[in-house]
């Protein structure tokens, strides 16, 4: 059996491909799981055959490609390979193939070797509409996440002729995010995922906000959302419901996630108003701008050529703290639990942990997650934050990959969850 490996970088993976005409998106899955790193095995079913030849899986891959469980059979190939595998990513998962890995069979080489593997398996379906909402469809996949598989919820959106609705298979980038969630994510004593924010209702924040100036120009920063949209890959894959609070984010929507857009502070803070009481816990990730605009110009503000000097004046207010808002619209209810994020760099003579400390006393939020961001943090892939309570002490820290810091975060919120002395 293989040992735990919590990053794609040389992790081996299978990838089940279901014979659905989304099975194109897949040859893309592929090629990003090899870019990040990874081993990468496709296995077919002989229908999938059909829509992508086997040439494509092979040259992307480069390993070759099997479909019976008698090929290879002086190597157990259909014991071998699921033993081996550190991850597997079945996309797209269409509802045959979702029925036949409920009730276990093994029939062909993809099937025999999930009944085999120990290793998290993370499932795309993706069919009509009508099949996807189907009875039979939808307890099939209650079945299987009761046992530990991660099945994503399908991208809504244009199917095959003029249908439009849910169960397309999501983007391959959302679906590369997918599976550094899941092989990154705490395991259970049989190897799959722990769902330990299974019914949990998770409102997560991410992204920066801009303040217009005018019809033009805005004050914005650099946050590229990238924190928020790893801690909603990790809560889905750990059987949370999100709801991701997007402020001017360019990424692909986590599959299954409800996607609230907002531009500025007081956008962002009206939808965190909406939502929050209807949650388990907030997550605020986002960069909230401090200050906007006293007064927003109706037309652009114009430079006067004829005097180099003249720089216009920008009169500025406060923007509303929507962290500090929502605990005290909370009130002393423990639901839902509040964490917040704080971005320092330390000045006059004081350390960034310092301010942090000072912060999640004076915010009043459950945790607080504290990053120095003196480096090149923004837009990047790692990060590095400790994680204070409500009084400034430190509980935990993480470094690493934004997935990985992102389940250390839901690591401490399970954790106030399972508290028997903590209740909602």
């Amino acid at each position: 059996m293989s040992s735990v490996v919590r990053t794609l970088e040389g992790a081996r993976v299978l990838v089940g491909v279901g014979g659905g005409i989304a099975a194109y998106k897949t040859a893309h899955l592929v090629r990003g799981l090899v870019a990040a790193g990874a081993d990468v095995r496709v296995l077919p079913t002989a229908s999938s055959l059909e829509f992508v030849g086997a040439a494509t899986w092979e040259a992307l891959s480069h390993h070759p490609v099997r479909t019976s469980v008698f090929e290879d059979v002086d190597e157990v190939a259909h014991v071998r390979v699921g033993q081996d595998a550190d991850l597997v990513v079945i996309a797209p998962a269409t509802a045959d193939l979702l029925a036949r890995l409920r009730i276990g069979r093994a029939d062909d080489l993809l099937t025999a070797s999930l009944l085999v593997t120990r290793a998290p398996v993370l499932v795309a379906p993706a069919m009509h509409t009508e099949m996807w909402e189907h009875p039979s469809t939808r307890e099939n996949v209650q079945v299987l996440r009761e046992r530990g598989v991660s099945v994503l919820e399908p991208a809504v959106g244009r199917l095959t002729g003029p249908d439009s609705g849910p169960g397309r298979l999501p983007e391959p980038d959302a679906l590369l995010e997918a599976a550094h969630a899941a092989i990154a994510a705490p395991r259970d004593a049989h190897g799959a995922v722990r769902r330990d924010l299974a019914g949990r209702q998770l409102l997560i924040s991410a992204g920066g906000t801009r303040e217009p100036l005018d019809p033009v120009r805005f004050l914005a920063n650099h946050s590229s959302g990238r924190q928020g949209w790893a801690l909603a890959h990790a809560a889905l894959v750990r059987g949370a419901t999100v709801r991701l609070a997007a402020a001017n984010v360019e990424l692909e929507t986590p599959p299954g996630a409800r996607r609230l857009d907002a531009g500025s502070a007081a956008e962002l803070a009206a939808v965190i108003a909406e939502h929050s009481s209807e949650v388990d816990a907030l997550i605020m990730a986002a960069a909230v701008a401090d200050f906007t605009a006293a007064d927003r110009s109706e037309s652009k503000i114009k430079k006067d050529d004829g005097d180099e000097d003249s720089v216009p004046a920008l009169a500025l207010r406060r923007t509303e703290d929507i962290l500090r808002t929502s605990v005290q619209r909370r009130g002393q209810e423990a639901r839902p639990v509040i964490i917040g994020f704080a971005a320092e760099t330390g000045g006059e003579g004081r350390s960034s942990l310092e301010l942090a400390r000072e912060k999640a006393r004076r915010k009043g939020a459950d945790l607080l997650v504290f990053n120095d961001v003196s480096g090149d943090v923004f837009g990047g892939a790692d990060n590095a934050v400790r994680i204070l309570d409500g009084r400034g002490e430190e509980i935990a820290e993480s470094a690493g990959s934004k997935i990985a810091v992102a389940h250390a975060v839901l690591d401490e919120l399970a954790g106030r969850f399972a508290d028997v002395s903590w209740t909602p």
